[in-house]
Protein backbone atom coordinates (compact mmCIF):
# COMPACT_ATOMS: atom_id res chain seq x y z
CA UNK A 1 0.00 0.00 0.00
CA UNK A 2 2.69 2.30 0.94
CA UNK A 3 4.97 1.62 -2.00
CA UNK A 4 1.48 2.83 -4.03
CA UNK A 5 0.92 6.10 -2.60
CA UNK A 6 4.62 6.21 -3.24
CA UNK A 7 4.90 5.65 -6.97
CA UNK A 8 1.59 8.36 -7.12
CA UNK A 9 3.60 10.83 -5.58
CA UNK A 10 6.50 10.41 -7.33
CA UNK A 11 4.48 10.75 -10.89
CA UNK A 12 2.71 13.43 -9.30
CA UNK A 13 6.34 15.26 -8.10
CA UNK A 14 7.18 14.44 -11.77
CA UNK A 15 4.35 15.99 -13.44
CA UNK A 16 4.52 18.99 -11.81
CA UNK A 17 8.18 19.01 -12.39
CA UNK A 18 7.13 18.95 -15.87
CA UNK A 19 4.44 21.51 -15.90
CA UNK A 20 6.90 24.01 -14.40
CA UNK A 21 9.99 23.09 -16.84
CA UNK A 22 6.96 23.91 -19.72
CA UNK A 23 6.00 27.29 -17.77
CA UNK A 24 9.74 28.30 -17.24
CA UNK A 25 10.44 27.45 -20.70
CA UNK A 26 12.08 30.40 -22.84
CA UNK A 27 9.14 32.27 -24.18
CA UNK A 28 8.94 32.15 -28.55
CA UNK A 29 8.03 35.14 -30.17
CA UNK A 30 7.12 36.83 -33.86
CA UNK A 31 8.74 40.16 -33.76
CA UNK A 32 12.53 40.92 -32.41
CA UNK A 33 11.18 42.96 -29.70
CA UNK A 34 11.52 39.92 -27.01
CA UNK A 35 14.54 38.64 -28.76
CA UNK A 36 17.10 39.53 -25.95
CA UNK A 37 15.16 38.55 -22.90
CA UNK A 38 14.76 34.95 -25.02
CA UNK A 39 18.23 34.89 -25.14
CA UNK A 40 18.87 35.16 -21.38
CA UNK A 41 16.00 32.69 -20.65
CA UNK A 42 17.31 29.77 -23.53
CA UNK A 43 21.19 30.21 -21.55
CA UNK A 44 19.85 29.66 -18.93
CA UNK A 45 17.93 26.78 -19.91
CA UNK A 46 21.08 25.32 -21.54
CA UNK A 47 23.49 26.06 -18.54
CA UNK A 48 24.80 22.09 -18.38
CA UNK A 49 23.86 21.58 -21.60
CA UNK A 50 26.78 23.16 -23.55
CA UNK A 51 30.00 24.79 -22.29
CA UNK A 52 30.95 28.49 -21.53
CA UNK A 53 31.67 29.47 -25.00
CA UNK A 54 28.55 28.49 -26.74
CA UNK A 55 26.43 30.19 -24.38
CA UNK A 56 28.54 33.38 -25.08
CA UNK A 57 28.14 32.49 -28.75
CA UNK A 58 24.34 32.48 -28.04
CA UNK A 59 24.79 36.00 -26.79
CA UNK A 60 26.01 37.56 -29.23
CA UNK A 61 23.65 36.48 -31.50
CA UNK A 62 21.41 39.47 -33.29
CA UNK A 63 17.73 38.57 -34.49
CA UNK A 64 17.97 37.66 -38.24
CA UNK A 65 15.31 40.03 -39.98
CA UNK A 66 16.37 38.38 -43.59
CA UNK A 67 16.03 34.95 -42.28
CA UNK A 68 12.67 35.64 -40.97
CA UNK A 69 11.86 37.51 -44.41
CA UNK A 70 13.08 34.85 -45.91
CA UNK A 71 11.26 31.78 -43.64
CA UNK A 72 7.88 33.78 -44.47
CA UNK A 73 8.62 33.70 -48.19
CA UNK A 74 8.94 30.32 -49.76
CA UNK A 75 7.13 30.10 -52.76
CA UNK A 76 9.46 28.22 -55.27
CA UNK A 77 8.26 25.23 -53.25
CA UNK A 78 4.66 25.56 -54.89
CA UNK A 79 5.95 25.74 -58.94
CA UNK A 80 5.84 22.09 -60.83
CA UNK A 81 8.72 20.27 -61.54
CA UNK A 82 9.30 21.87 -64.60
CA UNK A 83 8.89 25.19 -63.31
CA UNK A 84 10.80 24.38 -60.31
CA UNK A 85 13.66 23.18 -62.74
CA UNK A 86 13.96 26.10 -65.10
CA UNK A 87 13.96 28.48 -61.64
CA UNK A 88 17.17 26.31 -60.29
CA UNK A 89 18.55 26.22 -63.82
CA UNK A 90 18.42 22.15 -64.20
CA UNK A 91 19.93 22.33 -67.85
CA UNK A 92 23.06 23.54 -66.65
CA UNK A 93 23.23 21.45 -63.59
CA UNK A 94 23.35 18.32 -65.32
CA UNK A 95 25.89 19.88 -67.65
CA UNK A 96 28.14 20.61 -65.52
CA UNK A 97 27.61 17.93 -63.29
CA UNK A 98 28.56 15.48 -65.60
CA UNK A 99 31.85 17.48 -66.08
CA UNK A 100 32.20 17.08 -62.20
CA UNK A 101 31.83 13.32 -62.33
CA UNK A 102 34.63 13.19 -64.94
CA UNK A 103 36.82 15.50 -63.58
CA UNK A 104 36.25 14.07 -59.75
CA UNK A 105 35.89 10.29 -60.75
CA UNK A 106 38.22 8.60 -58.24
CA UNK A 107 36.16 10.86 -55.53
CA UNK A 108 33.07 9.51 -56.64
CA UNK A 109 34.41 5.69 -56.89
CA UNK A 110 35.41 5.91 -53.54
CA UNK A 111 32.96 7.33 -52.24
CA UNK A 112 29.77 4.97 -53.89
CA UNK A 113 32.37 2.05 -52.47
CA UNK A 114 32.21 3.40 -49.01
CA UNK A 115 28.70 4.32 -48.48
CA UNK A 116 26.59 2.85 -51.43
CA UNK A 117 25.54 5.98 -53.30
CA UNK A 118 26.54 6.73 -56.97
CA UNK A 119 27.61 10.58 -58.35
CA UNK A 120 23.96 11.18 -59.89
CA UNK A 121 22.02 12.23 -56.94
CA UNK A 122 25.06 13.62 -55.31
CA UNK A 123 26.25 16.12 -58.09
CA UNK A 124 22.27 16.77 -58.01
CA UNK A 125 22.31 17.84 -54.20
CA UNK A 126 25.51 19.87 -54.65
CA UNK A 127 24.30 21.53 -57.91
CA UNK A 128 20.94 22.42 -56.20
CA UNK A 129 22.12 23.15 -52.91
CA UNK A 130 25.49 25.52 -53.83
CA UNK A 131 25.71 25.72 -57.66
CA UNK A 132 28.26 23.32 -57.01
CA UNK A 133 30.06 25.68 -54.14
CA UNK A 134 29.85 29.22 -55.78
CA UNK A 135 27.21 30.36 -53.69
CA UNK A 136 27.20 29.45 -49.87
CA UNK A 137 25.14 32.14 -48.51
CA UNK A 138 26.58 34.83 -46.48
CA UNK A 139 24.40 34.85 -42.70
CA UNK A 140 25.99 34.69 -39.68
CA UNK A 141 24.81 31.07 -39.28
CA UNK A 142 24.23 31.09 -35.09
CA UNK A 143 21.82 34.02 -35.43
CA UNK A 144 19.87 32.64 -38.43
CA UNK A 145 19.42 29.37 -36.52
CA UNK A 146 18.67 31.46 -33.03
CA UNK A 147 15.73 33.82 -34.30
CA UNK A 148 14.07 30.44 -35.94
CA UNK A 149 14.31 28.76 -32.66
CA UNK A 150 12.73 32.20 -30.66
CA UNK A 151 10.49 32.54 -34.02
CA UNK A 152 6.85 30.52 -32.85
CA UNK A 153 6.33 29.02 -35.75
CA UNK A 154 8.95 26.05 -35.79
CA UNK A 155 10.43 26.55 -32.44
CA UNK A 156 10.64 22.98 -31.62
CA UNK A 157 12.58 22.09 -34.80
CA UNK A 158 15.08 24.88 -34.42
CA UNK A 159 15.75 24.71 -30.92
CA UNK A 160 16.81 21.32 -32.09
CA UNK A 161 18.77 22.56 -34.86
CA UNK A 162 20.25 25.52 -32.20
CA UNK A 163 21.51 23.19 -29.30
CA UNK A 164 23.14 21.09 -32.03
CA UNK A 165 25.11 24.31 -33.02
CA UNK A 166 25.74 24.93 -28.97
CA UNK A 167 27.75 21.81 -29.17
CA UNK A 168 29.61 22.19 -32.30
CA UNK A 169 30.68 25.24 -31.18
CA UNK A 170 31.90 23.78 -27.73
CA UNK A 171 33.62 21.74 -30.44
CA UNK A 172 35.41 24.09 -32.24
CA UNK A 173 33.21 23.24 -35.57
CA UNK A 174 31.64 26.17 -35.62
CA UNK A 175 32.22 29.96 -34.31
CA UNK A 176 29.95 32.69 -33.10
CA UNK A 177 31.25 34.22 -36.98
CA UNK A 178 30.30 31.21 -39.43
CA UNK A 179 28.39 31.96 -42.19
CA UNK A 180 25.87 29.82 -43.73
CA UNK A 181 22.38 30.27 -45.77
CA UNK A 182 19.39 31.80 -44.45
CA UNK A 183 17.51 29.17 -42.36
CA UNK A 184 21.48 28.27 -40.73
CA UNK A 185 22.55 25.67 -43.69
CA UNK A 186 26.62 25.29 -44.22
CA UNK A 187 28.83 24.42 -46.57
CA UNK A 188 28.96 22.96 -49.96
CA UNK A 189 25.66 20.77 -49.51
CA UNK A 190 23.84 22.86 -46.99
CA UNK A 191 23.28 20.94 -43.74
CA UNK A 192 21.52 22.01 -41.10
CA UNK A 193 23.60 22.02 -37.89
CA UNK A 194 21.89 18.59 -36.34
CA UNK A 195 23.12 16.81 -39.36
CA UNK A 196 26.26 18.33 -39.73
CA UNK A 197 26.48 16.68 -35.53
CA UNK A 198 24.77 13.34 -36.20
CA UNK A 199 26.88 12.83 -40.41
CA UNK A 200 29.89 15.34 -40.98
CA UNK A 201 32.88 13.71 -42.26
CA UNK A 202 35.32 16.19 -42.65
CA UNK A 203 35.58 19.66 -43.72
CA UNK A 204 31.85 20.63 -45.13
CA UNK A 205 33.58 23.63 -46.80
CA UNK A 206 35.24 21.54 -49.23
CA UNK A 207 34.09 18.81 -52.08
CA UNK A 208 35.20 15.53 -50.47
CA UNK A 209 33.89 16.76 -47.24
CA UNK A 210 30.43 17.37 -47.79
CA UNK A 211 29.81 15.20 -50.67
CA UNK A 212 30.81 12.27 -47.99
CA UNK A 213 29.04 13.92 -45.44
CA UNK A 214 26.11 13.72 -47.80
CA UNK A 215 26.46 10.49 -48.73
CA UNK A 216 26.66 9.33 -45.33
CA UNK A 217 23.14 11.06 -44.79
CA UNK A 218 21.82 9.22 -47.02
CA UNK A 219 22.76 5.90 -46.22
CA UNK A 220 21.64 6.33 -42.96
CA UNK A 221 18.04 7.16 -43.99
CA UNK A 222 17.92 4.04 -45.84
CA UNK A 223 20.04 4.19 -49.17
CA UNK A 224 20.05 0.64 -50.18
CA UNK A 225 23.13 0.13 -52.51
CA UNK A 226 22.30 -0.60 -56.20
CA UNK A 227 18.87 -0.06 -56.05
CA UNK A 228 17.17 2.61 -57.85
CA UNK A 229 16.19 6.05 -56.75
CA UNK A 230 13.21 7.31 -59.14
CA UNK A 231 10.21 8.04 -57.53
CA UNK A 232 8.57 4.34 -56.34
CA UNK A 233 11.87 2.93 -56.41
CA UNK A 234 13.23 2.13 -52.86
CA UNK A 235 16.32 4.86 -52.25
CA UNK A 236 13.42 7.19 -53.36
CA UNK A 237 12.64 7.68 -49.59
CA UNK A 238 16.57 8.45 -48.69
CA UNK A 239 16.24 11.53 -51.08
CA UNK A 240 13.09 11.85 -49.38
CA UNK A 241 14.83 12.44 -45.94
CA UNK A 242 17.08 15.08 -47.30
CA UNK A 243 14.30 18.06 -48.22
CA UNK A 244 10.43 17.58 -47.63
CA UNK A 245 9.37 19.31 -50.35
CA UNK A 246 7.76 17.07 -53.44
CA UNK A 247 9.33 18.93 -55.78
CA UNK A 248 12.55 19.17 -54.64
CA UNK A 249 12.69 15.13 -53.99
CA UNK A 250 11.76 15.06 -57.79
CA UNK A 251 14.49 17.35 -58.87
CA UNK A 252 16.96 15.50 -56.94
CA UNK A 253 15.68 12.44 -58.83
CA UNK A 254 15.74 13.52 -62.28
CA UNK A 255 18.66 15.54 -62.28
CA UNK A 256 20.83 12.81 -60.95
CA UNK A 257 19.51 10.34 -63.47
CA UNK A 258 20.48 12.42 -66.12
CA UNK A 259 24.14 13.07 -64.64
CA UNK A 260 24.53 9.86 -64.22
CA UNK A 261 23.27 8.88 -68.20
CA UNK A 262 19.81 8.12 -67.93
CA UNK A 263 19.18 6.55 -64.58
CA UNK A 264 20.17 3.11 -63.03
Amino acid sequence: MNGGRLKVAAIAAAVLVSMTGAANAAKCGNTDFGFESWKKEFSGEAQGRVGQRAIAALMATHYAHPTINADRNQHSFHLTLPQFLAKRGGSEIVSQGRVLKRRHAALFQEIQSRYGVPAGPLLAIWGMETGFGSVHGNQNMLSSVATLAYDCRRTEYFTDQLYAALKLVDRGTFSNATRGSMHGEVGQTQFMPKSVLQYGVGNMETPSGALNSTANFLRAHGWQRGAGYQPGQPNFAAIQGWNAASVYQQAIAKLGAEIDGGGE
